[in-house]
C-alpha cells in the first residue's frame, strides 16, 4: 500500500483504533473520511484534525450501507481505501442462553458490514488506478477467547474472507491487507481496558501498523510483534498452550 495520497474512508472511525489510525493517515497526507454511528464523538475527531471529514453510518444497516457507500463516493470521488475497522465485543454466557442477541449483532457489525460495505464500494475501487481494501482482525481469528466466541468467530471469518477476497483481486488494481490486533488500551470491552497493563499501548501499536505499513507495501497482513505468539500458534504447534494461557488470563 502507498501510504500517502489515498482518499481513505475508515469505518469505526470515532475511538479506539479506528481514531488512531485516521490520525496517523492524516499525518501521513491522505484524506481521511471517519464513519459512525456517534455523531459526538466523529465531531470530536474532526474538531482536532481539521481536514479530517466524517460520515454517519450504521454498519448494522443493511440499506444505510448501501446508500452511505453511494453518498461517499459521490462526496468523494478520489476515494481508493476502506479500512473496515468497526467492531463490537461482548462477553457471552451461553450455557445461560443469553448469547444469541449479542452473537446476532457482533456477526452484523464485525462480519456483515465489512462485507457489504466492500461490496458497495469495489465496483468504484475497480475503477482507481490503485485502491486498497484494510481489513481489522484480530489476534482472537487464530486463538480464539472463549468468553468471547461470536467476536472471535467474526474475527476468523473476516480473516479467512480476507484471504479468498485478495486471491480473488490479485490481478487487479485493489489489494487487500489485513490488521491484525493483539490485546490493545481501547474501551472495546470497556474503561477498564484503555489502562489495562496487560495490553499494548494504542499509541505504540499504531506506530509499529504505520511502519509496517510504510516499510513493507506488499505485505498482505500486519503482524505487529505482540500478536505473533496468536498468529502463529497452530504453525508453531503451541495452540494448545497459547489457548490455555489466554483463557486463563481473561478467564
Amino acid at each position: 500500500m502507498k501510504i500517502s495520497g489515498n482518499t481513505i474512508l475508515i469505518t469505526g472511525g470515532g475511538s479506539g483504533i479506528g481514531r488512531a489510525l485516521a490520525e496517523a493517515m492524516h499525518a501521513k497526507g491522505n484524506k481521511v473520511i471517519v464513519a459512525g454511528r456517534r455523531e459526538a464523538a466523529l465531531d470530536a475527531v474532526t474538531a482536532r484534525n481539521p481536514g479530517i471529514e466524517s460520515m454517519l453510518l450504521d454498519i448494522q444497516d443493511e440499506d444505510d450501507v448501501a446508500a452511505f457507500a453511494l453518498q461517499a463516493i459521490e462526496r468523494f470521488p478520489q476515494l481508493n481505501a476502506v479500512i473496515n475497522n468497526a467492531g463490537v465485543m461482548k462477553p457471552e454466557n451461553v450455557p445461560a442462553a443469553d448469547n444469541l442477541a449479542i452473537a446476532e449483532e457482533t456477526i452484523a457489525t464485525n462480519l456483515l458490514g465489512p462485507i457489504r460495505l466492500t461490496t458497495a464500494l469495489l465496483p468504484h475501487f475497480l475503477q482507481q488506478p490503485r485502491a486498497t481494501v484494510l481489513t481489522v482482525s484480530s489476534g482472537l481469528a487464530f486463538v480464539p477467547l472463549s468468553a468471547t466466541p461470536s467476536y472471535s468467530a467474526t474475527k476468523a471469518a473476516i480473516h479467512s474472507w480476507s484471504m479468498g477476497l485478495r486471491e480473488q483481486l490479485k490481478n487487479t488494481t485493489v489489494e487487500v491487507i489485513e490488521i491484525a490486533p493483539p490485546y490493545v488500551q481501547t474501551e472495546l470491552l470497556g474503561p477498564h481496558q484503555a489502562v489495562d497493563p496487560a495490553a499494548m499501548p494504542l499509541a505504540d501499536f499504531i506506530t509499529e501498523v504505520m511502519t509496517i505499513l510504510e516499510t513493507q507495501p506488499e505485505a498482505g497482513e500486519v503482524i505487529v510483534e505482540r500478536c505473533k505468539p496468536l498468529r502463529f500458534a497452530e504453525a508453531t504447534g503451541t495452540l494448545g498452550q497459547v489457548f490455555a494461557a489466554l483463557n486463563a488470563q481473561h478467564g
